[in-house]
């Protein structure tokens, strides 16, 4: 298994980046949240999942090994593929993942494209018993998720520019996403929101 990867980000789409290690160029499919946080020709460390099909190999990167660890457990699930767990990913992150499996939050878990009330309601009986609960609200991690918040513009832009759009570009179309979500909106949400009105590069 491939559990980590070191190197130069050569390139980066809107689904995986390319990470230079060693010489050889590794493809790492990747939530828009961390593609977010990598800049092409910096160096970055991903934890990694290698998956093995008979006709593929397909390496799956995150920022910790946190995330990682829940992208292989979601996989234990019935009916669960890599797809299907990266995906339910790029919409909760780990904390919101475990404390809506832990108290059977369907509403929470079917905000994922894909997982329906029956898979929802499976997917919280199959691992509610091997997930911790968040922390309790007022805690570090809320007030560090109040921070967040302040540096969504900021982080969604930066992406943006790495995928090559200009600054004033990135600006507009952020702007205008959240001028309509407002607070209700999130890192992953605004990204993937803007790249669409923006279209392909």
């Amino acid at each position: 298994m491939i559990a980590s990867v070191r190197g130069t980000v050569l390139s980066i789409g809107l689904d995986h980046a390319v990470v230079e290690v060693g010489g050889m160029g590794y493809a790492v499919y990747a939530t828009p949240v961390t593609l977010a946080g990598l800049r092409r020709g910096e160096e970055t460390h991903l934890a990694t999942s290698l998956v093995v099909r008979e006709d593929s190999l397909t390496l799956y990167g995150f920022a910790t090994t946190e995330a990682r660890d829940l992208f292989g457990l979601l996989q234990t699930a019935s009916g669960v593929g890599p797809r299907l767990a990266l995906a339910t990913l790029a919409v909760l992150d780990p904390e919101q993942l475990r404390q809506a499996l832990a108290d059977g939050d369907l509403a929470l878990l079917t905000q994922v494209p894909g997982i329906g009330k029956k898979s929802a309601e499976r997917l919280t009986l199959e691992l509610r018993d091997k997930v911790g609960g968040a922390a309790e609200p007022g805690s570090e991690s809320a007030q560090a998720g109040a921070a967040g918040g302040r540096q969504l513009r900021s982080e969604v832009c930066d992406a943006l520019v790495g995928l090559g759009f200009s600054a004033k570009q990135a600006e507009q179309s952020v702007e205008a996403v959240l001028a309509t979500d407002g607070a209700e909106a999130d890192t992953s949400a605004v990204l993937r929101k803007a790249l669409a009105k923006l279209g392909p590069k």
